[in-house]
Formats: structure tokens, C-alpha cells, sequence
């Protein structure tokens, strides 16, 4: 809402939570949410353009915008993670359109 309120036409604006961190430790917060071992994490041979991690800046829209995070990623992630607990019946259907599930 902020870029569409606020922003210039034809600028990009980049919105984070300002939470980098490395991929591994994101699975594991989200393996130590759902109560699950480390041990379900399976390690894949690198390939070119292999993510090690995330990261946004998203100075330029705080500044420009006057825009920071309601929350932050960590509030974030156990609210997204809450709300696929309790809402299966969205996510459910595509596992098994997958032959997932």
C-alpha cells in the first residue's frame, strides 16, 4: 500500500523484514516450529546459482516511503507457519494434485 499511496511511477521499491540469515538455519526454525527433527533435512549437490541465503535492502522504501515492518520475520514466519496449521484444507488439495500426499 505504501508503494501504491506513496510511491513514484516506474520506481522499484524492495520490502523486507530485515531478517537475513543463511537457508539452513531458516529450515531448521521452521523444523524446530512444527516440532520436527533436523534429521528430515536432505542436502542436494550445488548447482550454479545455488541460494546460501535471502537478504533484502529495504532502506531505500523505509526512507522513501516512510514504510518499516509491522512485525519481524521471526513473529512473521510463526504466523505463516500457524496459519498452514490451521488452514489445510488450502493447502492439502494441491499435495495431492501433486501426487504428494
Amino acid at each position: 500500500m505504501a508503494a501504491l499511496f506513496e510511491g513514484k511511477p516506474g520506481q522499484t521499491y524492495n520490502f523486507g523484514g530485515d531478517g537475513e540469515m543463511v537457508n539452513i538455519d531458516l529450515v531448521k526454525m521452521i523444523l524446530d516450529k512444527l516440532g520436527k527433527p533436523h534429521s528430515l533435512i536432505s542436502f542436494v549437490t550445488d548447482r550454479l546459482g545455488h541460494d546460501r541465503r535471502y537478504a533484502i535492502d529495504s532502506s531505500f522504501a523505509q526512507r522513501e516511503l516512510n514504510w518499516k515492518p509491522r512485525r519481524n520475520f521471526k513473529e512473521g514466519l510463526d504466523e505463516t507457519i500457524q496459519w498452514y496449521i490451521e488452514n489445510p484444507s488450502w493447502w492439502q488439495p494441491l499435495l495431492e494434485r501433486a501426487g504428494r500426499y
